[in-house]
């Protein structure tokens, strides 16, 4: 059942934002360069897989939130 009048949770920040993401570190692999970011405005973590040099990149793992 949901209710209408629950508080928001606690752990996760309520407020949004289009993350900025900020490369910290990167090492080339046999599938491409792995690619360590966080948004420089809230220092959410993830891991990308940059598989060509004129393609986005793609997400490795989750948003991992501090």
């Amino acid at each position: 059942m949901t209710s209408l009048h629950t508080l928001p949770n606690p752990t996760r920040s309520t407020r949004i934002h289009e993350h900025a993401w900020v490369a910290d570190s990167r090492h080339p692999t046999s599938e491409g360069v792995v690619v360590y970011v966080r948004c420089a405005e809230c220092g959410t973590h993830r891991v990308d897989l940059e598989t060509h040099p004129q393609r986005p990149a793609t997400p490795l793992s989750a948003e991992i939130v501090r």
